[in-house]
């Protein structure tokens, strides 16, 4: 691959961070030299390595590399036999303590590295004898030998002995020194003795001052002692050589384990760098194509910061193999091409990518980018002059398995000579089938691209109305250059835009018209594929809670039945008592028109109709007739039975009006109904009033008798509207309503944001929620109060 493409479109940006998450030199180094591949098995056997790294981060957790040196400067002296120094060992130590913590971590998953971790070698026997003989990077431990365990013995008695001697040397002659210290001299133990005590001292001097006045003085009590102490730290330092040489000649005929050891811990930490780096940049890792064919799915750059990059998605191959790509400056052209030429070098370097799932790459053998300002002050060459010196050397290496990029293809120089030079050289490209991405403004090569078959328009989206991009890009339609919208817009003139329309041809006029009108034709089919794709979500959501619905009734049937017994066991009571009661007053005007045997008859068909009533009540229970609703009696919060709605209970909250009809709620139900189509089944449970209900009863039932479980803001302002919600929700609670429904639409949202503000803070207010499907969606909020 050339090393500058990987310059131009910022690989080199992306090895920087690479090197960064690698935890050992080793990691680093190799992280620091990956090259995109041009060997599609070598791609995606990378590719695996990297997303089975991941995996396994994700389900342990990382695995540090830090600590681990490479000891490969240490063979040569290992293979010729020579001691390596404690610290040195230790660095191998290390790494056979990896070795062997590595390979716990690697468990018994399988996947593409465990070859690496099966490939890891402890060496116990040698990692134990390391152990057991090394202290740390400056000494050994006593135990590494016998003989080092006795001298070492023997320096500790003679350093206590030397370290009383000098105490009682300090203790009787104090007036003789100039300060009451013990220092060293060429490592002997010295006292600052005065210069008229030298003969009184009795002791060899090793050094004086600069002015003569103190003398440096060996006790001649501890000479002897020193002399002894420094023969045994000699036999020490020749001990430790002979232990390092030992310990050293341990690892010769291992050199191969070693060799392999470094290798693979230097690869495994390079492969777990590209995991952690794909994991930040939420990366994927693409399927890689025999053909030369590319496909993007909501890829992002990953050097835009992720709260500011806008996802692209990007193919070709697939019916064109040539991609021109039109629209206005600053309209995410030059990111576009980036992000493809960027994201490709990264799979075929082994790295995921920022992209959504199913995203694929193919292999190119080289990639070729002309990209920004190449202006050479150096070569005194323009920018023109640049970019054609540099497409000059593009044509001549690109073939059928390379990928170019072309940013602004013939620009810097005459327009109409500019477009006729790009469409000679992108032409020249497409016949030698090499797959080509260019951004251009000439509409010369957006009618090349609409006329040739395998070359295809695209265009990034701009919005005229705020003059910024979307930085979508749309293929198969050509941009429009948008400079007279964009000129009006900024505030120029109507008759300067005019005039200059004036001067453009009848048929680039037309042309671009066109382009508008496709344009306009698209952002039309967008927007009602969006509607019907949320027609058709909310058609799933309704499906989905009508089946969940279904469940709650097939639930509470048995239930609801059984309450259904039991009240119209109580009915048939009353029904039986009331014609008793009848009865009884036939008897008693038996002598006022009615004859006894008429009516005894009258009772006993009574009798026989209450009968077959229980009966059809069936064997557990008794039932009786449906008793019927007095408008008289009727109360708020009354439960009753829609006959029409297959027996659904409802609460009444609206009373009878002049027609005699009243409102029924049964959840977001609200209908009105007639006395004939309910059937009546419990007055509202009374509750013990206590003090303050007491006081607020009556007006309670006032506020019921007026109140709508509905209040309508539309149209008014939050500082009206806060206060005549607030009284509304007073109203509706001590009115003993269950729910209320506030009407507040959609508009900028400052009236939901109200509604929703002050039902948070309204203590009677148990919870509230938007509105569904048929209850009005966004624009109304449904409003549970507390029992």
């Amino acid at each position: 691959m050339n090393q500058k493409v990987l310059k131009t479109i910022e690989y080199t940006k992306i090895i920087a961070m690479l090197k960064e998450e690698a935890d050992s030199s080793l990691g680093k180094e190799i992280a620091e030299a990956l090259l995109p591949s041009s060997e599609p098995e070598e791609v995606r056997k990378s590719l695996l390595e990297t997303e089975d790294a991941e995996n396994r981060i994700r389900l342990k957790g990382p695995l540090s590399f830090r600590g681990m040196t490479d000891i490969r400067l240490y063979f040569p002296r290992i293979r010729l036999g020579a001691a390596l120094s404690i610290a040195e060992l230790l660095h191998v130590e290390k790494i056979l303590e990896f070795a062997e913590k590595a390979r716990d971590f690697a468990g018994e998953t399988e996947d593409s590295l465990s070859v690496y971790f099966r490939a890891l070698s402890p060496l116990e026997e040698v990692r134990r004898e390391f152990q057991r003989a090394i202290e740390s990077e400056e000494r050994l431990s006593d135990d590494a030998s016998k003989e080092l365990s006795e001298i070492r013995r023997k320096e500790k008695g003679i350093e206590g002995k030397i370290s009383d001697e000098l105490n009682r040397t300090l203790n009787d002659k104090r007036s003789m020194l100039q300060e009451g210290v013990i220092t060293l001299r060429n490592g002997r133990h010295v006292f600052p003795v005065k210069a008229e005590y030298k003969n009184a001292f009795h002791g060899i001097v090793h050094d004086e001052s600069s002015t003569g006045a103190t003398l440096f003085m060996e006790p001649l009590s501890i000479v002897q002692l020193e002399n002894s102490l420094t023969e045994l730290l000699s036999l020490e330092k020749r001990e430790v050589e002979k232990i390092l040489l030992a310990l050293s000649l341990l690892l010769q005929p291992e050199i191969s384990a070693l060799q392999e050891n470094v290798e693979c811990i230097a690869h495994l930490d390079f492969v777990f760098a590209k995991a952690k780096l794909g994991k930040k940049m939420e990366g994927i890792r693409p399927t890689v194509l025999e053909e030369k064919k590319v496909s993007l799915l909501d890829a992002r750059h990953p050097l835009i910061p992720r709260d500011k990059v806008v996802p692209i998605s990007i193919h070709i191959g697939e019916g064109f193999r040539l991609l021109v790509i039109t629209g206005p400056n600053t309209g995410g052209k030059t990111v576009c091409l980036k992000t493809l030429g960027l994201l490709q070098l990264m799979g075929q370097a082994g790295l995921l990518i920022p992209a959504f799932q199913g995203s694929s790459i193919t292999v190119f053998r080289e990639i070729f980018a002309d990209i920004g300002d190449e202006q050479s002050i150096e070569q005194s060459l323009s920018t023109f002059s640049s970019h054609m010196t540099n497409t000059v050397k593009i044509l001549a290496e690109a073939d059928a398995d390379s990928l170019c990029l072309f940013d602004e293809l013939g620009a810097g120089t005459d327009p109409t000579e500019g477009a006729a030079l790009a469409l000679g050289i992108l032409h020249d490209l497409f016949q030698r089938r090499v797959t080509t991405v260019a951004t251009t403004h000439y509409a010369e090569i957006k009618l090349y691209a609409l006329s040739e078959e395998g070359v295809e328009n695209a265009a990034c989206e701009f919005d005229v109305e705020s003059l910024r991009p979307t930085y979508r890009l749309l293929i198969g339609v050509p941009g429009k250059s948008n400079a007279f919208a964009i000129a009006k817009k900024l505030g120029l003139s109507d008759a300067i835009i005019e005039d200059a329309r004036g001067r453009i041809g009848e048929e680039d006029l037309h042309f671009e018209d066109l382009i508008a009108d496709l344009e306009d034709t698209r952002r039309l089919a967008e927007r009602e594929k969006l509607e019907i794709e949320q027609y058709k979500e909310e058609v799933e959501r309704l499906k989905a809670r009508a089946r969940e619905s279904t469940k709650g009734i097939e639930k509470g049937k048995d239930k609801i039945l059984n309450r259904a017994r039991e009240e119209a066991a109580r009915i048939l009571a009353e029904a039986k008592e009331t014609a008793d009661e009848i009865i009884k007053e036939i008897k008693k005007k038996e002598n006022g028109g009615f004859g006894s045997l008429e009516a005894e008859q009258l009772r006993t068909k009574l009798r026989k109709k209450l009968e077959e009533n229980q009966s059809a009540l069936g064997a557990q229970t008794v039932k009786g007739p449906s008793q019927t609703i007095s408008l008289k009696n009727l109360a708020l919060g009354d439960k009753v039975r829609l006959l029409n709605m297959h027996g659904v209970v409802g609460t009444v909250t609206e009373l009878p009006d002049k027609s005699g009809m009243f409102t029924v709620s049964a959840g977001i139900l609200r209908t009105k109904v007639s006395a004939k189509e309910v059937e009546f089944i419990q007055h509202k449970e009374k509750e013990a009033p206590t003090r303050n209900q007491g006081k607020t009863a009556g007006l309670g039932r006032a506020k019921a008798m007026g109140i709508s479980p509905e209040i309508n803001l539309i149209g008014k302002m939050t500082a009206d509207a806060l206060p005549e919600l607030n009284k509304y929700l007073d109203d509706a609670f001590l009115a003993k309503l269950p729910q209320v429904r506030i009407v507040h639409g959609r508009g900028t949202g400052a009236l939901r944001k109200m509604v929703h503000e002050c039902a948070k803070k309204n203590k009677h207010i148990e919870s509230f929620r938007l509105g569904e499907y048929g209850e009005g969606s966004d624009g109304v909020t449904i409003v549970y109060f507390k029992k």
